[in-house]
């Protein structure tokens, strides 16, 4: 039986249109946003509220350092990259580096991808200055086009329209991918094929071997493979564009509550996550877990009101606190945020963000991030925890699964002349497949001390 909804919830969840309302274009026209918001709100869901409430569950276990999230994927997707093969490569390289975690820290690996809905994105400045001409800054595929003419820049509401329909091949191909039998734990050798050597890829083979011969003894022992076969994969962005995600919010028919089918996880950016603004109202009344970044300005006084704002009632695997510090502060700051938040009791899953306070632009006018810079700042984000007796809940890293040249460094020793080799990115630059490997034997080591 169907429970029908409590009018009172369905009026509060257009409540943010009252409130501030920061990084919204200013669409071309009302009417159009409206029929496209209209034809988003009686499409078919791209996710199901089951499937968030069992991330609700899995991240409450990372709260309590019985699992550990991944999350990963590109900045900002575009409409032209959501091919079959991109989207394999980034599903591949997130479930190499949830291999190399789970194996070196023992620990069960959430594994989600920025993805399936990371269409648009923040900006600091609303128009973009180039050789005297001043137009709209580009804000993601679902608003604007990235070519830089007047009627690319234009915020179109069909985009939204566009963003859904790709959202939803993506997780069509993710679905089919982790079970159908390409995410099969027996596979780890076939995962590294069409790659170059190197030194990170040659440790991967090494702790692939030694699965392989774990796995032929279990076996031989007579185990049972079908936990191998299948593995579960969330999908998540941030919650920026309000029209949408408010046309994607649904009433569940198993308990009345609100649930966005827009991804499974949402989260708040550091720019509007304003305690009396339009996103935190907003994500505050639906039921899937959701985060917010906190940046270096963040204040424990501030962390505990978002913490009773968005999870007044305590459950565990509801909130998540994703960090983006940047390494020269992450010391700093975090600590007294882990303590207050610790000393209030309610819980929260800590996610360290260690990509976006560390981006700068190369003499030659590419913004880039130094791989050292960003795994320092993992470094710090697990000191902290481990000073303040507090668990370190995950890592969420912009990656691909293509060999780009993005970041600085890493094995390769990518440097500022490489950069312009295959620097592909639209918005920020991402680790790419080595990089990721790297980082994920990194943080295991890191698990295993902590």
């Amino acid at each position: 039986m169907s429970i029908e909804a409590d009018p009172a919830v369905l009026r509060g969840l257009d409540n943010w249109r009252d409130l501030p309302a920061s990084q919204q274009p200013e669409w071309r026209s009302a009417e159009e946003l409206r029929a496209v918001t209209d034809e988003l709100a009686v499409s078919p869901p791209l996710v199901f509220a089951g499937e968030a409430d069992q991330l609700r569950e899995h991240l409450a276990k990372a709260s309590r350092g019985e699992a550990f999230l991944l999350q990963g994927g590109d900045c900002a997707e575009t409409f032209a990259e959501s091919t079959a093969d991109n989207i394999r490569n980034k599903i591949r390289t997130i479930l190499q580096m949830a291999v190399v975690l789970t194996y070196g820290a023992s620990l069960p690996i959430i594994k989600m991808g920025r993805m399936a809905g990371q269409y648009a994105k923040p900006r600091s400045n609303t128009m973009e200055l180039r050789d005297g001409v001043e137009l709209p800054a580009y804000r993601g595929d679902a608003v604007n086009g990235h070519a830089f003419t007047p009627e690319s820049r234009v915020p179109d509401p069909n985009r939204l329209l566009s963003a859904y329909h790709r959202s939803a091949t993506t997780l069509n191909l993710i679905r089919a991918f982790t079970g159908g039998g390409f995410a099969d734990l027996r596979r780890v050798h076939e995962w590294n094929r069409g790659f170059t050597s190197n030194p990170a890829y040659k440790r991967y083979e090494q702790l692939a071997a030694e699965i392989d011969r774990a796995v032929r003894f279990m076996a031989a022992a007579g185990a049972d493979f079908d936990a191998l076969r299948t593995v579960d994969f969330y999908s998540s962005h941030e919650a920026l564009l309000l029209d949408y995600e408010r046309a994607m919010t649904r009433i569940d028919s198993r308990t009345g509550h609100p649930y966005n089918t827009s991804a499974h996880f949402l989260w708040i950016g550091e720019r509007t996550r304003e305690l009396e603004g339009a996103h935190v109202d907003l994500l505050s009344r639906v039921h899937n877990p959701i985060g917010v970044k906190l940046g270096p300005a963040t204040t424990p006084e501030t962390a505990l009101a978002l913490q009773e704002r968005l999870n007044p009632e305590g459950t565990p695997g509801r909130l998540t606190f994703i960090t983006r510090m940047g390494a020269e502060r992450i010391r700093d700051v975090l600590p007294s945020l882990l303590s207050a938040v610790a000393a209030e009791g309610s819980p929260v899953t800590w996610v360290c963000d260690p990509m976006h306070g560390n981006t700068f632009s190369s003499p030659s006018g590419y913004k880039t991030r130094r791989f050292d810079t960003v795994l320092d700042e993992v470094r710090g984000f697990f000191e902290a925890h481990q000073a303040a007796g507090t668990v370190p809940g995950g890592l969420h890293v912009e990656l691909t699964g293509d060999d780009v040249t993005e970041v600085l460094g890493g094995g390769e020793e990518i440097d500022e002349g490489a950069l312009s080799r295959r620097y592909e990115t639209l918005v920020d630059p991402r680790l790419n497949h080595q990089q990721s490997l790297e980082m994920a034997f990194a943080v295991s080591e890191m698990l295993r001390g902590s």
